[in-house]
């Protein structure tokens, strides 16, 4: 089992956007000191949900800022960005970070962003598969040419190649935000593990891991890769010395954030759009994930793995809004709970 820190810079109410970035790159330090596994990246535009609009561009700060931990992107939004330029990006951090970093990528939202990037509804809604396709073959390939519906150019060579850095993976692990049964589908014809959102529990992600594999297997993948993928669950991890106390840090700070935040995002249709109830959904969050004693944590921990088959972990730790409390808890992550699960 594998557990690192998922890194929102989330911006509070009454916080500066300075600030939740500056919190941002302290959480991926004292990762590293912490012992965690990985530091995963959200990125968000035009909201302080996320305060974070490129990930890949942090990312390639914190892989300098850090000798052994391995960055993600959770994720990076391909529709708003050319798959060549993301995949030259992604090639370039694997092999000056010695293979430590991953991408993962999704399809975003219906938001805004499509229209002041230029992109379109379109390729929010028909031109993942495309963009995904044409990104893994610039990772794997030597030289590569497009004829597709969106994207079309003559044959150019791979620079530089993700294969010519000296480790164990011929190119950055590449990861598909999940969330619908046809992406589901999508990643497991591709052999990629899925990244899982931290707002559905272990049933669930359960089914979609089985579905993962059933659609995997229909495509051909071979049997280890089916076996060995590794997929990650998001979620939110607060420790305190009793459960109570974990999830009233929480309760206090993260409905302020989440309806600031969420509630910031435009659609670019102007199609109507609901928000969960902010209070709700942290006690929600509470109840699905790692809040409380270090013992519960690590049980919880334990649970979904056993229960789902998921290896790897991507857990907020910034839930407090707080510094000096995201740097404790990060470090009670790592001293108290890590070590009962290894």
């Amino acid at each position: 089992m594998r557990v690192g820190s998922f890194v929102l810079a989330a911006q509070f109410p009454g916080q500066g956007q300075g600030e939740a970035l500056h919190r941002a790159v302290r959480s991926a330090e004292v990762s590293e000191e912490a012992g965690l596994d990985a530091v995963w990246l959200a990125e968000h535009h035009f909201v302080p949900y996320g305060t974070c609009p490129s990930a890949v561009t942090l990312a390639a700060l914190l892989l300098g800022r850090t000798r052994r931990i391995r960055v993600g992107t959770a994720v990076s939004v391909l529709p708003t960005v050319h798959p060549v330029a993301l995949g030259e990006q992604a090639a370039l951090l694997h092999v000056t970070s010695g293979g430590r970093f991953s991408l993962g990528v999704g399809r975003g939202g219906p938001w805004v962003d499509l229209e002041v990037f230029g992109a379109g509804l379109e390729a929010y809604e028909q031109g993942f598969p495309e963009s995904l396709d044409l990104l893994l073959r610039w990772l794997r390939e030597p030289a590569v040419a497009a004829s597709g519906e969106r994207f079309s150019f003559r044959e150019v060579p791979v620079v530089p190649r993700p294969s010519e850095v000296l480790s164990e993976a011929p190119g950055p692990e590449v990861v598909v935000a999940c969330t619908s049964p046809a992406s589901v589908r999508l990643a497991a014809e591709r052999g990629l593990p899925m990244l899982l959102g931290m707002h559905v529990g272990d049933e669930e992600k359960a089914e979609m891991v089985a579905l993962w594999r059933r659609s995997a297997r229909a495509a051909g993948r071979p049997a280890e890769e089916v076996a060995d993928a590794a997929h990650v669950s998001a979620g939110v991890c607060q420790l305190a010395d009793r459960r109570a106390d974990a999830a009233e840090t929480l309760l206090k700070a993260m409905p302020g954030w989440l309806r600031q935040g969420l509630g910031a995002h435009m659609t670019v249709d102007g199609r109507p759009r609901s928000m969960r109830d902010p209070y709700a959904y942290t006690e929600l969050l509470c109840g699905l994930h790692p809040v409380g004693t270090p013992r519960l944590a690590a049980d919880r921990l334990a649970a979904t793995a056993e229960r789902t088959g998921i290896s790897r972990f991507a857990l907020l730790t910034e839930g407090s809004g707080d510094l000096a409390a995201t740097e404790e808890n990060l470090r009670r992550l790592g001293a108290e709970v890590l070590p009962q699960l290894r």
